[in-house]
């Protein structure tokens, strides 16, 4: 899970693409949103929706087009083209399991809500596309890709690698020359997949595909792990020329091997805030739309990647933690392993670019 630091988020976004998404582009993307909308969300024509979007990139021009022709009979306000007391008026008709989409360039703020969370609470369902705006030309269509829905797929091996991570005693995480250890049991393991069943909120962001956990005990984790992609301070996608190498020793980073000057800048604001740089989560990408080599710019959308991403800094709201105080962790920094292969317990559950479960 990727928690943007919403006091000091202040991203730079690039312009607008020139160029259009094809037609082939918005066949694919209409295909992707009916079935995220009929197999994950379940919507109907027996319950409105609402669709609050912005024109300020190619992508976000594309899946407004798209969410027209598979859902004509919803309500399109353009975030841009009426005030925030308009569009909050707009919400109060809804009732219980109506929907509300969202598609943002950046991210909608509507004076002191955080928008998804408020419709959650009003047991509304939420489709919510963020930092469009991040993802342009090429990258676009990568996001369009990660859209699709294979319930088979996502549901199958998602609670496959949940059942296994749960009673998994001990894993290993193999980049290439470097093991990371994990000897300790995992926290019961969360799912984003697309199923929401005896959920309390049913849907959040696209694209999805993801099963996290992490040590029970964090000073279980030791080791060496080489990572090609870091979020950096921009909350984007960085990749250095080669991998560098996280030394980590009782669940805390105390060394980086091949090391440059932006990840030294994340690591110096993390022990600035919190004195150490703890490795908290383990997430279990599934999005087969992005790997090492097809990447995207949002370091919120690419941390579904089908892979390994750990997470820096004491931040990890979902599992709570005696020795780390929630008001004194700041930092939640998604990082991603070069995964050769991952074990729980001896048993391979990732090998050849794929989950083998």
């Amino acid at each position: 899970m990727t928690y943007d630091n919403e006091k000091k988020e202040d991203p730079t976004y690039p312009s607008c693409d020139a160029l259009p998404i094809s037609q082939q582009g918005l066949d694919i993307a209409e295909k992707h949103l009916r079935d995220i909308l009929s197999l994950a969300i379940r919507h109907t024509s027996l319950h409105a929706a609402i669709v609050v979007f912005d024109s300020q990139c190619a992508l976000a021009i594309a899946l407004t087009k798209a969410y027209r022709l598979c859902i004509p009979t919803a309500q399109f306000i353009d975030f841009d083209a009426v005030s925030p007391t308009e569009i909050l008026a707009a919400f109060e008709p809804l009732a219980a399991s109506d929907l509300v989409v969202l598609i943002q360039s950046t991210n909608f703020r509507l004076e002191a809500y955080r928008l998804r969370v408020e419709l959650f609470k009003r047991s509304l369902k939420v489709i919510e596309h963020p930092h469009l705006a991040r993802m342009p030309g090429l990258e676009a269509l990568y996001y369009i890709d990660s859209l699709a829905y294979d319930p088979v797929y996502f549901r199958g091996v998602g609670n496959a690698l949940k059942s296994r991570i749960d009673r998994a005693r001990s894993g290993v995480i193999d980049s290439g020359g470097e093991r990371l250890l994990f000897e300790s049991p995992f926290e019961s393991a969360k799912l984003n997949i697309g199923d929401y069943t005896d959920m309390k909120n049913i849907g959040g962001q696209f694209p999805i595909g993801e099963v996290f956990t992490e040590a029970q005990e964090l000073e279980s984790v030791n080791g060496r792990v080489r990572i090609f992609v870091f979020g950096d301070t921009s909350f984007s996608v960085n990749k250095p020329e080669k991998p560098l190498t996280l030394v980590v020793t009782k669940g805390r980073v105390t060394e980086v091997v091949d090391s440059t000057p932006e990840f030294d800048l994340v690591l110096a604001n993390i022990r600035a805030d919190e004195g150490e740089v703890w490795l908290r989560e383990l997430g279990f990408g599934m999005n087969r739309a992005f790997s090492q080599d097809r990447t995207v710019s949002d370091i919120g959308t690419y941390e579904r990647m089908c892979g390994i991403h750990l997470s820096l800094g004491a931040k990890h709201g979902v599992y709570n933690k005696p020795h780390i105080r929630r008001a004194d962790a700041k930092h939640h920094v998604d990082v991603f392993a070069v995964t050769h292969k991952v074990y729980l317990d001896e048993e391979v559950v990732y090998e050849n670019g794929a989950w083998q479960v």
